[in-house]
């Protein structure tokens, strides 16, 4: 179970493999992803125990410097992240869904992270970056007051960065919508 992640996410493709070759060499991590998304961007991810990841994206950090586009180390990960950016989720379709919509990849995934955590809701889908000019988006459902709270609190895990596009609560959405999501 990967309990933190490392993020770095950059806007120079050939700076992006510098740098995730000098942060799995910097402290014993695993490389999660490491290549290009939209537009021109590229996203190193890997796991570890946190000091470890902590070390790794400090390096990354500093190699990547002007090219680092955000960053995050999230400890204390909740399971259903990696799941939700592998497509291997299984969400139960419910009473509503809610949509976050981030400038940010990071951004994506701390808001996804705190929104699991603040209300019992199953994410459908973490997506980052690809087909999608860059940006990252994440779908979750339950019922319409939890999916309110857990879209809220991802507002507020990334209110300081300004990087939020859009959000919206669609209670009772068609069920071609909600099938068309799986």
């Amino acid at each position: 179970m990967i309990r933190t992640l490392g993020l770095i996410e950059l806007n120079s493709i050939a700076k992006g493999y510098e740098v995730a070759d000098a942060m799995v060499k910097a402290a014993e991590v695993k490389l999660l992803k490491a290549h290009s998304v939209c537009p021109g961007k590229f996203l190193v991810m890997i796991c570890g125990d946190t000091g470890a990841v902590k070390a790794s994206v400090e390096v990354g950090v500093e190699i990547g410097r002007e090219a680092i586009v955000d960053q995050l180390v999230l400890p204390n990960l909740h399971q259903d992240i990696i799941p939700s950016i592998t497509g291997s989720s299984i969400a139960i379709l419910q009473d509503s869904l809610g949509v976050l919509e981030f400038f940010s990849i990071a951004s994506a995934i701390i808001a996804a992270d705190a929104a699991v955590k603040a209300a019992n809701v199953s994410l459908i889908e973490l997506r980052l970056g690809f087909a999608l000019g860059g940006k990252a988006t994440l779908t979750l459902t339950g019922d319409v007051s939890a999916v309110e709270a857990a879209v809220e609190a991802g507002v507020q895990s990334t209110l300081e960065n300004g990087l939020l596009v859009g959000k919206t609560v669609i209670p009772r959405p068609h069920s071609s919508l909600m099938n068309a999501l799986l």
